[in-house]
C-alpha cells in the first residue's frame, strides 16, 4: 500500500516520555495508517476509516475488547 502522501500526527494518547508514541495518518482516502513513531520506517498497521472509527469510539467508550 502506498502511504507517500501520509501526513502523520501523534496520538493524543502517547506518553510525554516517549516511550509509547503512536500516530496516526487519517488524510488518504479509504485507509487510516498507524506507526510507532520511534520506528517511522517500521511496519503500518493500516484500517478501513469505519473500522478505525470504531476502534477509537471503543477506546473513548472503554468497551475496547468487551464482548456484549
Amino acid at each position: 500500500m502506498d502511504l507517500t502522501g501520509a501526513v502523520w500526527r501523534k496520538s493524543t494518547r502517547s506518553d510525554n516520555g516517549g516511550s509509547t508514541c503512536v500516530e496516526v495518518a487519517t488524510n488518504l482516502p479509504q485507509v487510516v495508517g498507524v506507526r510507532d513513531s520511534k520506528d517511522r520506517r517500521g511496519p503500518v498497521l493500516t484500517f478501513t476509516p469505519v473500522a478505525w472509527a470504531g476502534f477509537v469510539a471503543a477506546t473513548r467508550a472503554g468497551t475496547l475488547g468487551v464482548r456484549q
